[in-house]
């Protein structure tokens, strides 16, 4: 399946039937362990629980509540007890280098015992697996468990509406019994819903919900049916039924899609930013801390490559070219001089192989990435992210705006050095059209996704695939 359609479904999904306790996990009671883990352990440590502790107690509580998933023994369809604890440890283990880096980075380190900090590294996610261990019984009842489970129905067999059935009968976290559909078409035009699962039309609706003691009704029908809806909910009046209205969200392209409200007034967002808030602040915090760690370690490589350019041809070391940054605004992007022209134009010609333009060493500079060395100082001025949509020149970004739809999505965030795309194949040139909209098609299943997981793993594959990339020219 196309990483759009999949991840748009998996979106969807998400977005009307995100599991209440997963998310009170993730925002309140992971971040809490974490920092009663410190507390406790600063009393056998005879650690004073003073300003310079509830600094690092907050950074322990914004970072828990931001990288860890939540529920991470719990995921939707899988009841083996320790499924995701791989994905934790990574997870967790991001979090310790982050601190570590940062404290080093501060100074702030100085101010704290060290088997004091190393203990409650390993401490705390012992105590987060005891927590979560301990609630599973709780939260994995027996599905055939009546008692515990509230019916629900669900008014239109349309795609919103099987997506949301699916989603119910699949997720262990809900204690929903789903009946199933109403909806005034006949079966034969409800292609995959079966004929026990079709409970009747909308006029047989009420006395169904009175009759069969119904607790939740979601109502999926399209806003044209706004005359319908108004009266399916007058005749629901006397009904105690909790009433439920699911957009049809497959219109749009879901880019972090959610519900937020404006001066007090209720809106859903569609197309939105994944770096908003907390979470921009985390991603600007690990692009730097990506970016410095990396320049320490490469700084004699690419004095190496600036000499080896200077030396091979003339010209500057370094070739600047405006791209569009986030939300379209121009910015220069660094790279070692590859070519011997410094196209920066209204028309921009890909390198392509054995291109005659390359310099002597140009090709090899393309193929093992070594060009791209300089964007880390971009990152560091904020142009750019570690990982993001790859830039393109402005020249193509107006060549495929009015080609591809969607396309002008990807620059809702800072272009990266690496992206999505190219750890699956899409680097190099662009030849055809078919090439472009798969490499947007990843570029925009990255802003849908978007995880602190996701960049170390896309990092990870970038520095696993450097070498040799056939595509690469």
């Amino acid at each position: 399946m196309p990483p759009r359609v999949s991840s748009l479904n998996n979106r969807f999904s998400e977005f009307v039937n995100a599991a209440p306790l997963v998310s009170v996990f993730k925002s309140f009671v992971d971040p809490v362990v974490v920092v009663a883990v410190l507390y406790l352990l600063s009393i056998p440590f005879q650690v004073a629980f003073d300003g310079y502790t509830c600094v690092l107690a907050a950074f322990g509580f914004l970072l828990s509540a931001q990288v860890l998933d939540g529920l991470f023994l719990f995921v939707p369809g899988h009841e083996r007890p320790l499924f995701g604890l791989g994905r934790f440890a990574v997870q967790w283990l991001f979090i310790c280098v982050t601190l570590t880096l940062l404290g080093w980075v501060s100074g702030f380190a100085a101010y704290f015992h060290p088997p004091f900090i190393l203990a409650w590294f390993v401490l705390a996610p012992a105590a987060l697996i005891g927590v979560h261990a301990l609630f599973r019984p709780i939260f994995f009842l027996p599905r055939d468990s009546v008692e515990t489970q509230r019916r629900a129905v669900v008014i239109g067999a349309n795609r919103p509406g099987v997506a949301l059935a699916e989603a119910l009968q699949t997720d262990p976290l809900h204690r929903i019994n789903w009946l199933g559909y109403f909806d005034d078409r006949e079966l034969a035009r409800l292609p995959g819903v079966k004929a026990s699962r079709l409970l009747g039309t909308l006029r047989d609706l009420p006395s169904y919900v009175r009759h069969h003691g119904v607790h939740n009704i979601y109502i999926s029908l399209p806003m044209s049916s706004q005359p319908r809806v108004l009266a399916m909910l007058d005749a629901l009046s006397d009904s105690t039924a909790s009433i439920y209205f699911v957009p049809d969200l497959f219109v749009f392209d879901l880019i972090q899609a959610r519900f937020d409200h404006v001066a007090g007034i209720p809106v859903v967002a569609v197309c939105e930013s994944p770096f908003m808030g907390l979470r921009g602040v985390l991603k600007r915090f690990s692009d730097l801390v990506l970016a410095l760690l990396i320049l320490a370690l490469i700084w004699p490589v690419m004095l190496g490559v600036a000499i080896a350019v200077k030396l091979t041809s003339p010209g500057p070391v370094l070739f600047k070219q405006r791209r569009y940054g986030a939300d379209g605004e121009s910015i220069l992007v660094y790279k070692f001089r590859s070519m011997t022209v410094m196209e920066d134009g209204d028309k921009v010609v890909q390198a392509t192989k054995q291109d005659q333009r390359f310099t002597p060493i140009g090709g090899f500079l393309r193929r093992s990435s070594l060009d791209e060395l300089p964007q880390f100082i971009n990152v560091l001025q904020g142009r750019m992210s570690v990982v993001g949509p790859r830039p393109h020149a402005n020249a193509h970004n107006e060549q495929y705006r009015s080609l591809i739809k969607g396309y002008m999505m990807r620059h809702k965030v800072k272009p990266g050095i690496t992206g999505w795309a190219q750890v699956n194949g899409f680097r190099g040139e662009t030849d055809t059209l078919e090439k472009m909209q798969r490499r947007i098609e990843f570029d925009l299943d990255y802003l849908r996704n978007w995880s602190i997981w996701l960049d170390l793993k896309i990092v990870a594959k970038t520095a696993s695939s450097m070498a040799g990339d056939k595509n690469a020219y």
